[in-house]
This record gives structure tokens, C-alpha cells and sequence, in this order.
């Protein structure tokens, strides 16, 4: 059941905003609080006080900021501990970020939280003429985040300062309405949220399927009545006695990569930079298809000469060592060097390059022991010199392929039904939010 309008309204006097309810005002959000920019990092030093430190992270995926999180340790100086502890009713905002769409993500502080300091890349709020769960839901407005996309600053990454976030235009009814709105949408985002939480759930299920039928075709093969041996890994198991056990550097060129000096612009931004470079920006691509064709950051051929580095050839494997998403992989469209961080395995005749990146994915457990422990997960040149690969005959190979590709494509396509489902209600999430905040609708 839709909701009322209010009985009247009056031009906000702003253009993206349009007509508020007559008894709102818009404010700017430095005379309703105090902004505090923190310069808190994590390094920890020996004359400063321990604390436990709130960072960004903390703040882009989570929307309360409880003590039931998990914080990392750092040291701050007496002055930050006054100034960036975090009390009951503050709101924190991420104030970077990589795109101008992405910027002032906030969170909301529900209590108290004793030695807990707000971090770097982060602004702290401290509310004191609105209701600063009201603040939270009012930054996720429409009509917020256009001012804050105009406002944000940068080339390669994005920032808003202080005045910006102080300028900031905020729609304000009274305190007792503003907790009536607040109440209101506890519940109905909750509601939504469970929704979207269920669907990701059920992502995630598919994409274990997935990774079970993938691992079951490379390692067992498609004939359930063939006859099986020990292969000896751990993470292989039992075989076709008809396949071979390899290790990957044996049925594969191994290829690695380097960096060009970073300082020297002919090597980087000039116009004849056009090698594709495969690097740890490239983490969503790897991650989105099974090819790569393009890439975040071009180098030239006066950079690859100059350096060790060299050009691979199309229809190479690449493989992510080192990072957060250790094993990411796809097989290179066109030419393309890489760096330090990426390997790359050209395939020799006996092994398709699409066959060996099933073994890839077939390997995460492994590649998850491996990295297991690590401050920064990597896998080093010694771990991915011993990895090794069952081998089936070229034939069981392509029947192995033409069959992950059709389970491949039909789990993927319900995956992104149920992307689009998500989005579609997260679409709502925020018009919802936007409608409540900005009194487009009334809340009884």
C-alpha cells in the first residue's frame, strides 16, 4: 500500500531537491554538527596511546558500527583520542574513494564504544541538532549524494574535504518527526535487507555449485564407470588411469612480470602506451569473465625494452599471486605483458589454454592453503613452480570443456537473474529511503 503525501509544500530553493513539506527547512550540515576529518592511520607508534581503530572498511560495508566487529589495533595521540572516539548518535563517512559515485558511504554509531578511534580516509560527525540515525538514512538520499558526486575532487581517486561535507544541504523536520521516519525506516529497510541477504545467499550456493561440478570434471573426468587410480595431491584425489599428473611448469611455458620504472611518463602515460598491462588493477576483470581483452593501465614498447619485462602472447593464462584475491585468472585475448604480481602459463600442445584455467579454479583450496597464515596473501615463485595439474588425453579434454561451458552457462545465467533481482530491490532500498527523507512521503 503506497504511502501519503504531505498537505503542503513550498520550493526548497534547491534544484535537485524540488518541493519540501512546508514545516522542513534545508540546512546545511555544519550548523547541525561537527565535522571531524580524522588523520588517525594505522601505523602504530611507540610514544602514543593503544587504541582500537575504526577504518574504512568498517565503515563501507557495515551500516552500524558496534563492538561486535572486528577492529584492528593501532596507537593514537591523546588529542586524536578526544577528538575521533567514537560516541553514541555519531555518524561516520568514507571521504574517498576510487569514483565520484562512490564517495560519503555512511554508518551509524549506536552506542558508546570505549577505546574505539575513527580512522583515516574517514569523517566523523558529531551530531547535535538532528537525530544522527536520521543523518544516516538522509546521506543515503538521492538528493545528498548528488551534492557530495559534484563536490568530489581527483583523477585517479576521488575525495570531498570538509567545507564540502559541512555545505551539504540536509532536509529537517522536527527531532520528534525525524525519529518517526527513522523508526519507520528500521523496519522497512530490514525487511529489504533480508531480502537482498537471501538472494546473495543463494548466489553464493550456485557459485559453490559451480566450483563442485567444475572440480568434479577436471579431476574425475564425465565417464562415472571408468576405471581410477591414486593421484597422489592431496587436492586431485583419485584419477582416470588413463590420465597423467603434471606439474603446471612441465605442460606449460612459465612466463613472469615486471614493473618498468613508475617515474618515467614514456613508459606510462605517453601515447604510444599501448600494451595492455595486466596488474592488480585488473581484479575485477579477472574476476568477471573467463577472458581478458583490456586492461586498467597501458605501458609502451620503449617500457618494455628498457626492462625485463616482455610481451606474452594472446591465448596465455594469467594468475593473480598475490593479494586479496589470490588465483583470480583468465586467458589473455590479444598480447599483453604483466606484473610481478601475475603469472602468465603458455600452453604447449598437449594442454588447452581453457582446459588449464578449469584446473585453476578446480585448485582454490589448495592456493587457500598455500596463502593461509600470510599478512599479505602470495604464492611464491617456489609454491607455483611445485603446482601441478591432471593431464587428460587432448580429446577428453575438449569433451571436458564443451561440458563446463554449458553447466558454466547455465548457473552463471541464474546468477545474474538473481543480480538483477538484487539490484532491482536495492533500486528500491534507496527511492524508499530518498521518498522518506526528502518527505516525498508521509510517515504515520
Amino acid at each position: 500500500m503506497g504511502l501519503p503525501r504531505y498537505e503542503r509544500y513550498k520550493d526548497s530553493g534547491v534544484e535537485w531537491i524540488g518541493e519540501i513539506p512546508t514545516h522542513w527547512e534545508v540546512r546545511r550540515l555544519k550548523h547541525l554538527a561537527k565535522i571531524r576529518l580524522s588523520n588517525v592511520d594505522k601505523h602504530s607508534k611507540t610514544k602514543e596511546v593503544p587504541v582500537v581503530l575504526c577504518n574504512y572498511t568498517d565503515v563501507y560495508y557495515n551500516n552500524l558500527i558496534t563492538n561486535q566487529l572486528e577492529f584492528m589495533s593501532a596507537t593514537a595521540t591523546k588529542d586524536q583520542i578526544e577528538s575521533f572516539s567514537l560516541k553514541k548518535d555519531d555518524v561516520l563517512i568514507t571521504k574517498d574513494s576510487e569514483s565520484p559515485d562512490d564517495i560519503a558511504v555512511p554508518a551509524y554509531v549506536p552506542e558508546d564504544i570505549d577505546g574505539i578511534v575513527c580512522g583515516y580516509h574517514l569523517a566523523r560527525i558529531v551530531t547535535e541538532k538532528i537525530y544522527g540515525k536520521y543523518l544516516f538514512y538522509a546521506l543515503q538520499s538521492k538528493p545528498i549524494l548528488i551534492q557530495f558526486n559534484i563536490a568530489a575532487s581527483g583523477i585517479t581517486r576521488f575525495g570531498i574535504g570538509k567545507s564540502d561535507i559541512g555545505n551539504a544541504g540536509i532536509l529537517v523536520p522536527g527531532i520528534e518527526e525525524q525519529r518517526r521516519i527513522t523508526d519507520f525506516l528500521d523496519e522497512r529497510i530490514a525487511e529489504i535487507d533480508q531480502a537482498i541477504s537471501q538472494k546473495k545467499r543463494l548466489i553464493d550456493l550456485l557459485k559453490e555449485q559451480k566450483a563442485i561440478l567444475i572440480n568434479q570434471a577436471v579431476t574425475k573426468g564425465l565417464n562415472p564407470k571408468v576405471a581410477m587410480r591414486d593421484s597422489g595431491v592431496e587436492w586431485i584425489g583419485e584419477i582416470p588411469s588413463n590420465w597423467k599428473i603434471k606439474r603446471i611448469k612441465f605442460a606449460c611455458k612459465l612466463e613472469t612480470g615486471h614493473t618498468p620504472q613508475k617515474t618515467n611518463p614514456r613508459y606510462w602515460i605517453d601515447e604510444e602506451c599501448t600494451i595492455p598491462w595486466v596488474s592488480l588493477n585488473d581484479t575485477k576483470a579477472l574476476e568477471k569473465s573467463d577472458f581478458i581483452d583490456d586492461t586498467a593501465i597501458k605501458i609502451s614498447e620503449r617500457g618494455i625494452a628498457n626492462s625485463s619485462a616482455h610481451i606474452i602472447p594472446a591465448g596465455a593464462v594469467v594468475f593473480n599471486r598475490d593479494g586479496a584475491r589470490v588465483g583470480l585468472a583468465a586467458i589473455t585475448k590479444k598480447p599483453m605483458a604483466v606484473s610481478q604480481h601475475i603469472i602468465a602459463w603458455v600452453c604447449k600442445p598437449e594442454i588447452y589454454n581453457l582446459f588449464l584455467l578449469y584446473v585453476i579454479y578446480a585448485l582454490k583450496p589448495d592456493l587457500d592453503r598455500i596463502t593461509a597464515g600470510a599478512t599479505i596473501p602470495t604464492i611464491g615463485m617456489g609454491d607455483v613452480k611445485e603446482m601441478v595439474m591432471p593431464v587428460p588425453p587432448i580429446q577428453e579434454q575438449e569433451k571436458i570443456m564443451i561440458h563446463i561451458l554449458k553447466v558454466q552457462k547455465e548457473i552463471d545465467g541464474a546468477i545474474e537473474k538473481v543480480e538483477r533481482q538484487i539490484l532491482k530491490t536495492q533500486e528500491l532500498r534507496q527511492i524508499l529511503i530518498s521518498n522518506a527523507v526528502t518527505g516525498k512521503i508521509r510517515v504515520p
